[in-house]
């Protein structure tokens, strides 16, 4: 028998109904092969904005139940939901408005020509999308990057029906999600299987290896991620899985910052490692300091703010363990300190804490090099150096990250010193790279880049702004067919009035 599938509270620890069981083998086969099946019906780019433009609205429409549910499900709050909405449908509305310009296909039009040497035949090249989508929910984030997310809106807007694995933590909320965005869908004319909500680990194990699944999303941890990564490389056909796996995000201050606004910066770092209980992809994990004098003064800025946090409630009671457990196992390290130390509570609250360490500990491999990988939870670590050979070697050590933060001295700033050197070693190790600011916050606009080196993405692409369509196309040319029977998008006569590339000049 199917296992039920349980709403659970982690404020309390405790059931709240049950929402329906975890999907079999043929549920799975079932809803792949209907959004299979759907695919003629999404190529209709209209209709593709319609269903975009609807699901925003669907969900807007019923954000009362959605967010009363992500709340009891999470414990993220209303203070901070209501904002996930908002970015959800703005990004569902930003994606059809990118649909609609038409310039994610990436039209190239290069006319026959006879007078070159050799002769250049006829090519024309656009974007087609692969196929049925897979995605898999994010823990930490109940709507802007699970159900209605990110990932859902741009497949869509590619063209590509998919099919969700909902994350346990928050079952309702996707079942309310996705019954909004079926609801757009029939608004739409389209067919309702253009977006399907599956529960259960297996079969997120039975949907990666689907045949008829053309590529994957995923959003987690770096164990899961990596074996569902590692499931679609050993398919018989090998699909795209772009999965964001884990993230460090280090920040670097320079001895003239750290002289300039010590306990500016140290109180920033406490409100960006803190922010949503630091449950956040991008909450800065580890922060490499001067040791002594304005570096102090920093540390003591940020132990005050950090130790002054409220308690937070962890997603589920297994996050909040796992949390506790990183946490004492580095703090066990020889020369770690904890200036303030996380702690759980009865209440099943946890507080933030702070490890120090000296970055000499860090200059070659040990077992300090627990320090580099991320602890998810209110916690960060504070690197000590002394002199900048001593920061450099703990840089040149870090595995990818989502982001990568710089704090400069004002001089630093204008060009003086090394901040150009330094900026140009973090953006080797991250795709988002800030100065005299805080990672937390993801910007939903075309220039942003939400993704980075392994571990932080499988890939190269960002899963957050417009080109994170990009993922679910794939280029192909026609040479020489006839015009009647190239696609729109290709005839010369460019019936849709799509921005292209023509003989190498640029059409708008």
């Amino acid at each position: 028998m199917a296992e039920p599938v349980w709403s659970v509270d982690p404020r309390t620890g405790k059931q709240r109904e049950q929402v329906g069981v975890e999907a079999t083998a043929a549920d799975v086969d079932a809803a792949v092969r209907a959004a299979h099946a759907a695919r003629a019906a999404l190529a209709d780019r209209d209709a593709r904005i319609a269903l975009l433009r609807a699901a925003a609205d669907e969900l807007e429409a019923d954000g009362e139940r959605i967010l009363a549910a992500a709340d009891a499900e999470t414990a993220l709050g209303m203070g901070r939901l209501p904002g996930e909405l908002a970015r959800t449908t703005g990004q569902l509305r930003a994606f059809a408005a990118e649909v609609a310009d038409g310039g994610y296909l990436d039209v190239i039009i290069d006319h026959a020509d006879a007078s070159l040497t050799p002769p250049r035949p006829d090519l024309r090249r656009y974007k087609i999308p692969l196929g049925v989508v897979a995605v898999y929910s994010a823990s930490n984030f109940p709507l802007a990057f699970s159900v209605p997310g990110g990932d859902t809106a741009s497949a869509l807007a590619a063209g590509c029906p998919v099919v969700v694995k909902a994350h346990p933590d928050h079952p309702a909320t996707s079942e309310l999600a996705g019954a909004a965005l079926r609801r757009a869908a029939a608004r739409s004319g389209l067919p309702e299987d253009v977006v399907t909500v599956l529960h259960g680990f297996e079969a997120g194990v039975a949907l990666v290896t689907h045949p008829l699944v053309a590529a994957a999303g995923f959003t987690g941890s770096v164990r899961g991620g990596r074996a569902l990564f590692d499931a679609a490389a050993a398919r018989p056909v090998p699909i795209p899985f772009y999965g964001e796996l884990g993230s460090l995000n280090p920040v670097l201050v320079t001895e003239a910052a750290a002289a300039e606004r010590a306990a500016e910066i140290g109180a920033g770092l406490a409100a960006s490692m803190t922010l949503g209980t630091g449950q956040f992809c991008t909450k800065p994990g580890l922060v490499l300091a001067p040791a002594g004098g304005a570096g102090d003064e920093l540390l003591n800025a940020l132990t005050k703010k950090a130790g002054e946090a409220a308690h937070g409630v962890m997603l589920d009671g297994r996050m909040r363990e796992a949390f506790l457990a990183g946490v004492a196992e580095r703090a066990a390290l020889d020369g770690v300190e904890a200036p303030v130390a996380a702690a759980g509570s009865e209440d099943r609250t946890v507080a933030a804490g702070v490890l120090t360490v000296d970055a000499a500990r860090l200059a070659a491999e040990g077992p300090h090099d627990l320090l580099l990988e991320e602890c998810f939870g209110p916690v960060t670590v504070l690197v000590r150096y002394a002199g900048a050979a001593e920061a450099r070697a703990v840089l040149s050590r870090l595995p990818g990250n989502l982001t990568a933060t710089l704090h400069l001295g004002a001089a630093e700033e204008r060009g003086e010193g090394e901040g150009a050197a330094l900026l140009s070693e973090l953006t080797a190790l991250a795709g988002r790279v800030l100065v005299n600011g805080w990672p937390t916050g993801v910007a939903v606009t075309p220039a942003q880049h939400h993704g980075g080196p392994y571990p932080a993405t499988t890939s190269t692409s960002t899963s957050v702004g417009a080109t994170a369509i990009e993922r679910w196309l794939r280029p192909v040319t026609y040479q020489s067919a006839p015009p009647a029977l190239l696609p729109p998008e290709l005839r010369d006569e460019n019936p849709l009035g799509l921005p292209r590339r023509v003989n190498g000049s640029r059409e708008i």
